[in-house]
């Protein structure tokens, strides 16, 4: 090593610090910066070579240790879940732009194995601005060599909770070089155990970003090792041809072990990865165009497919008629799914419904009914969305109290508005709530959710359009939260939310933040669209996906900038922070 590591820590989203390394540019003036990203059971220090083997003098490079790994904190091998791994690699870049004064378009990413597969999901999830990525080896499926293996630890966690495996593998089959293989077998910070957790987190994640690449639009090189007892190639090339980027290259490496980037002959991809890094800094950052999504493009084929019915007779036509009648069925015990009938299971009392999480329906059998549609991974992630909301919402009202600025809060489609009111309940009065919707049921809903909780003095509750431009930035005064929830994910046509974020725009005060939702994932969009009605007149609730980097595009061409993001463990709604510029 020619370049000396610097100690650093960072406080990530939950208040722990977690540890990590860097290496100032030695040469020049400072051209980007390379995060480094680690293999399960490893940290950090493990990817330290490649600071002087990539031979990028003008780059800084900054190598974790991961939550549970190397000289961060944390039980080793384990973490809340995966997805609060994956909320640490965003917390970790937003450290590294705010304390060394760094853009994401600055940065690009190497990563290995787990640490692959926990930045494809960060990048699917968070749709970072990064100038690209190479992935070595992304553990998409683990070899568990054991039949049944994946079911069995599921059970077994079920029965006793989280418990810890420890890894097969010997250094002899990560690599080929003889002095990784020997410091692999003596370095103390090396942990042999993974939680259960995190293990079943990664297979579900990586099933979840392979079959949904295409939302990633990120510069990818992907090195494959040609013999890796670790883990399966098939999902790795799946990967890579669904990728949503026309800036990605693959590269097969015959006879390498898992451990790519420490093989012996390492200096092969090595070399590949810094050509593709030095031609993506070459070149501007690579922005696609997602503004017409809903023209054309794999969300856009995906809903037409889903609203093409099957024949009658066939199969799946069979098997979806039989599904609707046994819904019908459980409609008449079941209050939830009768409710979803009557008003459309996108409604606003719908979703009132599904907030208040208490199961009913007639006798013992319609509640139990009731529990399971109510447990639907769907509705969980809807719930899981008005936390995430609440919780922005408590962050945005302190922030604009530390500015000293005034509280009014406008949420442009409400529907019964129980979030919002929910939320100003642990925080400072506001000066005034506007909740407005288009529907006359939640108008009265809402005013009468208003007048329940004592709030007639600073709330209202009124009829507006959420796609009207001009009603909009009619509003008096100003806001300086503005809230919309669910709404983008029930239309397809972008130029609608184009112009309901122009008018969001108008209505906020300059500096003024943004509250939105989306929905880049979800496991059930053909059982929802087979099965379930929309409000609209009892016709198929038919969604369109946006991925989150299209309905980030949205919003910044809206005029507004992106500050933080939450997202569900399942990665099917996200909840985002944006602050109104000029």
């Amino acid at each position: 090593m020619t370049r000396t590591a610097e100690d650093h820590s960072f406080t990530t989203h939950d208040g722990e610090s977690l540890f990590y390394r860097r290496w100032p540019a030695s040469a020049g003036t400072r051209r980007g910066a390379i995060a480094l990203f680690h293999r399960g059971h490893e940290h950090g220090d493990r990817m330290a070579h490649l600071v002087d083997e990539l031979d990028l003098p003008d780059f800084d490079f900054y190598a974790w240790d991961a939550r549970g790994h190397g000289r961060s904190p944390g039980t080793r091998g384990d973490s809340p879940s995966f997805a609060h791994s994956v909320r640490d690699v965003q917390t970790f870049i937003d450290h590294l732009c705010a304390t060394w004064q760094l853009d994401e378009s600055d940065i690009a990413v190497v990563a290995q194995s787990v640490g692959a597969v926990l930045v494809s999901t960060w990048a699917h999830d968070y749709a970072p601005r990064i100038r690209c990525q190479v992935l070595a080896s992304p553990a998409f499926k683990v070899k568990l060599y054991v039949p049944f293996a994946r079911p069995g630890l599921k059970l077994w966690r079920a029965v006793r909770g989280n418990f810890f495996v420890n890894s097969y593998v010997k250094s002899r089959y990560l690599t080929h070089d003889p002095e990784r293989q020997a410091s692999f077998g003596t370095d103390p910070l090396i942990s042999r155990a993974i939680s259960a957790n995190v293990l079943l987190g990664l297979f579900d994640a990586a099933e979840r970003v392979v079959a949904d690449a295409e939302a990633i639009t990120i510069p990818t090189q992907l090195l494959v090792s040609g013999d890796d007892w670790v883990v399966h190639h098939w999902p790795q090339h799946a990967f890579f041809a669904r990728l949503g980027t026309t800036k990605k290259e693959k590269h097969v490496l015959p006879g390498f072990y898992h451990d790519t980037l420490g093989e012996k002959y390492r200096a092969d991809p090595i070399g590949k990865a810094r050509d593709f890094l030095l031609r993506q800094f070459a070149a501007p950052p690579d922005r696609p165009d997602l503004r017409d999504a809903h023209k054309r493009g794999y969300t856009f084929e995906e809903a037409k497919n889903l609203m093409v019915p099957y024949p009658p007779l066939s199969p799946r036509g069979l098997y979806w008629q039989a599904y609707r009648w046994l819904l019908e069925l459980a409609g008449h015990l079941s209050d939830g799914i009768r409710l979803g009938h009557q008003s459309g299971f996108d409604s606003g009392s719908s979703l009132d419904y599904i907030y208040r999480n208490t199961a009913s329906g007639k006798h013992f059998i319609g509640r139990i009914i009731d529990r399971a549609y109510l447990d639907a991974i769907g509705w969980r992630g809807i719930r899981q969305r008005k936390l995430y909301l609440e919780e922005l919402l408590r962050d945005t009202l302190a922030r604009l109290c530390k500015e000293n600025r005034p509280v009014r809060i406008l949420d442009i489609a409400a529907g019964h508005g129980r979030y919002v009111l929910d939320a100003l309940q642990y925080c400072p009065r506001p000066e005034a709530v506007l909740l407005r919707d288009f529907g006359d049921l939640n108008v009265k809903e809402g005013q009468a959710l208003i007048a329940e909780r004592g709030l007639e003095d600073i709330a209202r509750f009124e009829k507006g359009d959420a796609f009207d431009r001009a009603s909009l930035a009619a509003i008096t005064p100003k806001a300086t939260v503005g809230i919309v929830s669910g709404l983008y994910e029930l239309f397809p046509d972008n130029d609608l939310v184009a112009a309901s974020l122009v008018g969001l725009h108008d209505a906020l005060e300059e500096d003024g933040y943004l509250l939105y939702t989306g929905q880049p994932w979800h496991p059930q969009l053909e059982m929802i669209a087979r099965a379930l009605t929309s409000h609209r007149a009892g016709q198929a609730w038919v969604m369109r996906r946006r991925t989150q980097a299209e309905m980030d595009q949205l919003v910044r061409d809206a005029g507004f900038e992106k500050l933080t993001e939450r997202i569900d463990a399942w990665g099917i709604f996200s909840v985002s922070l944006a602050i109104r510029k000029k």
